[in-house]
């Protein structure tokens, strides 16, 4: 590549602060800059890249797919859209599913759905009680059903009907139910909040709670979902069903693709209520059926939950070395608290421009690293990544 040829990067609008690196290639848990410096890269697009950087398995059902067809419009069944609903209402539980092009359009999608249940099912019902410091995408709605401190002004007025809990407080939810409530909303792990987790006992209890008063439960496995936390949901740990699930990110594998996946007796969307020109795409849904496929084969999960628990030990040495509390997390979604203030931001930025090779996380707040790398990361990357980050933190 011409390097003196490449256009400035001023023409992409700014909505956030980025290094001025420019990234053009990568390979498994490796990126490289245009000029040939590389890192290890532990963000994987925001935990997008279930299988790390320009996997194979993706790479060629991408091309034989784009030699068959593209796209056959929401009007027109595909192959591979059935294929892939067939493939998660199994491994779920759940009976049907809709795709989306993000995570957010599946949150987006999962409150028209709870809002048309309770227009048929619970006499106009509408408000979903969701979270303090949640997040569920940038849409109007998923903005304003978000508890992220900012989002209730940020674009003003918001869409109503979201009363906000705290999390593992069973106690807030219930003094939010009326007669206008119809569901609960919430991830299972936050993640933009710092990798906080809803226990095993609170959702246990959200379950009994929205059976008891005839909610439904939405779990937001946008983050958590597809083996991100060692198993192929994040609620899986409460051994509980939710009634909507949506998916994001890790699906897609570095494509662009969600789900909304619920259980029938929810499924009340009627034709014209909910739609998209690209949802279902065929392409995507070839990418998102080759990482389903390569993260149900025998080993996988296991491997996730043995780099996991690598990870997990090592980053344990080093908070109790500065007097950090436990790690936070499940799986390969993990966070590490830094005592100093503004600490982590220092590390990530000192880690990024190491001498040697770089290393990418991500200051999820200013005292917070969070970690999520590819799910099939090898056993010396994690002790390289240990390594890199043991010499940063001081």
């Amino acid at each position: 590549m011409n390097l003196n040829s490449r256009p400035p990067i001023d023409a992409l609008m700014t909505v956030n602060h980025r290094p001025a690196a420019v990234f053009t290639r990568g390979s498994g848990s490796w990126l490289w800059e245009e000029h040939g410096r590389r890192h290890l890269d532990l963000v994987q697009g925001w935990a997008v890249n279930t299988l790390g950087h320009a996997p194979s398995v993706i790479a060629a059902a991408l091309a034989d797919q784009a030699g068959r067809v593209l796209q056959v419009g929401p009007g027109l069944h595909n192959d591979r859209a059935i294929a892939l609903a067939a493939r998660l209402t199994a491994l779920s539980g759940l009976d049907r599913c809709f795709f989306t092009n993000s995570g957010a359009e599946a949150n987006e999608g999962a409150i028209k759905l709870a809002r048309k249940f309770g227009q048929v099912h619970r006499g106009g019902a509408f408000e979903i009680i969701t979270f303090e410091d949640s997040f569920h995408g940038r849409t109007l709605a998923t903005m304003s059903a978000s508890g992220k401190p900012g989002f209730d002004t940020m674009f003003a007025p918001q869409v109503p009907g979201f009363p906000k809990a705290r999390l593992n407080d069973l106690a807030s939810v219930e003094a939010l139910v009326t007669e206008r409530t119809v569901a609960v909303m919430l991830e299972p792990i936050q993640g933009e909040a710092g990798v906080v987790e809803a226990t095993p006992a609170f959702l246990q209890a959200l379950r009994s709670l929205c059976d008891a008063r005839g909610l439904l439960l939405i779990l937001d496995e946008v983050q958590t979902g597809v083996g991100r936390t060692g198993s192929w949901w994040g609620h899986e740990v409460a051994a509980i069903q939710p009634d909507i699930m949506t998916l994001g990110k890790g699906l897609g594998g570095g494509v662009p693709i969600g789900a909304l996946l619920a259980r029938e007796a929810v499924c009340c969307f009627a034709p014209g209520d909910q739609g998209g020109t690209y949802n279902g795409n065929a392409l995507m849904c070839s990418a998102a059926l080759a990482v389903v496929e390569a993260v149900n084969a025998p080993g996988f999960l296991p491997h996730v939950a043995e780099r996991g628990a690598q990870l997990r030990a090592g980053l344990d040495r080093i908070g109790q070395r500065v007097g950090s509390p436990p790690v936070r997390g499940r799986g390969l979604l993990l966070a590490l608290d830094l005592p100093g203030p503004g600490q982590a931001v220092h590390v990530a930025e000192a880690l990024r421009l190491r001498a040697d090779t770089g290393v990418l996380v991500n200051a999820v707040r200013p005292q917070r690293l969070r970690l999520m790398p590819a799910l099939n990361i090898l056993e010396d990357e994690v002790a390289l990544a240990l390594e890199a980050i043991e010499g940063a933190v001081v």
